[in-house]
């Protein structure tokens, strides 16, 4: 059997090495478009910041390893068209050339593209002039590039999500006077507000000025004795407008799924519009698998969407690798976990926010708390700011928000609601895991367990006038639907 991954990032790759895992003796070949295979897109504002180097450490395996496994790399080369009838795939060659690759099984992993917003000068500019969106290892190196010839002594970032945050803590290391830009309300959309502006002040207090509600809308070249060389000219939801002048631009405000292969061969979309594929990760076209960042997700609350992440990229990969050698294993599902650092802190979510799960049909209720990561008495706790969301009729845990020092083990205790939530938990589930405790590092009750206590004893007063006979058992029926789901 001829297996064919088109992408060579997460998806692809795990596909592959999932392929010779089971089948020695598979033929694996991954189409690449680049020269950089298997590579941390993730790793990039830590290699900007000058704590990772030098930049082929980036690379999960490199080359060499992901050849010692048996896989044959196409580098450089670009799929053009998928003919799904005799199974072949046009690529474009290293050269110029075009070439014909057949294939048994196709795997399509293309991955994303970075949106681009409508900012006037963004295209015109680009690279000679500081301008720089930021996605790949190329652009990674135009802009090293820029930073490294020109000596900026200050930068704009337009967006304020994981990538943009991680950006301005990255030039701010370099020395660089940074304006963060957000068009949304607050920074870090991806939580509540109440975290988000707890992200904000952390930024504020390492010399980020950031401007939320603030939407750029042109970059041009600015006038001679301007203290920057670019002037980046914004208005905002006052109705306002304002103008910054700095050296370099980067645009990260999220990404798109890259499915113009997939489209013109007809593959349908879903949400998105991502590629459409069931839980086995098979498109609906004969011998053809899709995976990562290009496809619709199936989160164990929502349904489909989409919802692309690293995380989830390796496992569907891992799934379409399996299922294209005969397999029939199902992608479990995602619930979002993120985390992020910011300075000195972090901030993570998992699951649904309040506005979320009432859109999904839940009955969310949600509260705050707080709690030690560990014993105060012990030198050196920190606090740790907490949301909760769960359903007020069944007590199914939805969602959980953390933010606290980057010492505090936030990311793996937001691991912890992650995993309540995947095998259906109530909140008060959540306080009675039998979780380790030592003073220099926890407490008798775990920080998101007494979060969930507080949870409990909130939705209980608020459910106090209403409890009954029939509210708790239609709460038993949805809580037993949920666990069969």
């Amino acid at each position: 059997m001829h297996l064919v991954m088109i992408g060579g990032s997460d998806a692809g790759i795990s596909a592959a090495l999932r392929a010779k895992e089971l089948r020695a003796d598979v033929d694996a070949t991954v189409i690449v478009a680049d020269a950089y295979p298997n590579f941390s897109i993730c790793g990039i504002p830590y290699y900007v910041a000058g704590e990772v180097g030098p930049w082929t450490s980036l690379a999960h395996r490199t080359a060499g390893d992901l050849q010692a496994a048996g896989m044959r790399l196409r580098l450089d080369t670009r799929a053009r068209r998928v003919d799904v009838r005799d199974r072949k795939v046009l690529v474009t060659t290293a050269d110029g050339s075009e070439e014909l690759v057949s294939y048994d099984r196709l795997v399509l992993g293309t991955g994303a593209l970075p949106l681009r917003p409508a900012i006037s000068g963004l295209d015109q500019l680009g690279h000679a002039h500081g301008v720089h969106v930021v996605h790949s290892m190329d652009d990674t190196f135009a802009l090293m590039r820029t930073l490294e010839r020109d000596k900026p002594a200050s930068a704009l970032i337009v967006g304020a999500g994981y990538i943009g945050l991680e950006m301005a803590e990255a030039l701010t290391s370099r020395g660089l006077a940074v304006v963060q830009m957000e068009q949304r309300p607050e920074v870090l959309p991806t939580v509540d507000a109440e975290l988000g502006s707890r992200v904000h002040g952390e930024l504020a207090s390492h010399g980020v000025e950031v401007l939320t509600g603030t939407t750029a809308r042109r970059i041009s070249l600015a006038a001679a004795g301007s203290p920057g060389r670019l002037s980046v000219e914004a208005t905002t939801t006052a109705g306002g407008t304002l103008t910054r002048h700095v050296d370099v631009v980067l645009v990260v405000v999220g990404v798109r799924p890259d499915t113009t292969l997939a489209a013109q061969a007809g593959a349908a979309l879903g949400p998105g519009h991502a590629i459409a594929v069931d839980r086995q990760m098979r498109t609906g076209l004969p011998g053809i698998y899709a995976a990562g960042d290009c496809v619709v997700t199936y989160h164990r609350l929502l349904g489909e969407t989409y919802l692309p992440l690293g995380t989830t990229a390796h496992k569907q990969g891992r799934v379409a690798g399996e299922n294209a050698l005969g397999g029939d294993r199902k992608f479990a599902g995602s619930l979002g976990t993120q985390v992020v650092k910011i300075f000195d802190q972090a901030v993570a979510r998992t699951g649904l926010r309040d506005h979320e799960a009432a859109k999904a049909g839940y009955d969310p209720f949600t509260i705050s708390a707080q709690a030690d990561d560990h014993k105060a008495y012990y030198p050196g706790s920190h606090r740790i700011a907490m949301r909760v969301t769960g359903d007020r009729v069944t007590g199914r845990l939805l969602g959980m928000q953390l933010y606290g020092h980057r010492q505090a083990e936030v990311a793996k205790r937001i691991d912890i609601a992650a995993t309540a939530i995947h095998h259906h938990m109530t909140v008060a589930g959540l306080s009675e895991l039998d979780l380790s405790y030592t003073p220099p590092l926890g407490s008798p009750w775990d920080a998101v367990q007494l979060a969930a206590q507080a949870w409990s004893m909130q939705a209980a007063l608020t459910l106090a006038p209403e409890l009954g006979a029939g509210v708790v058992e239609r709460g038993r029926e949805r809580l037993e639907r949920a666990r069969n789901n």
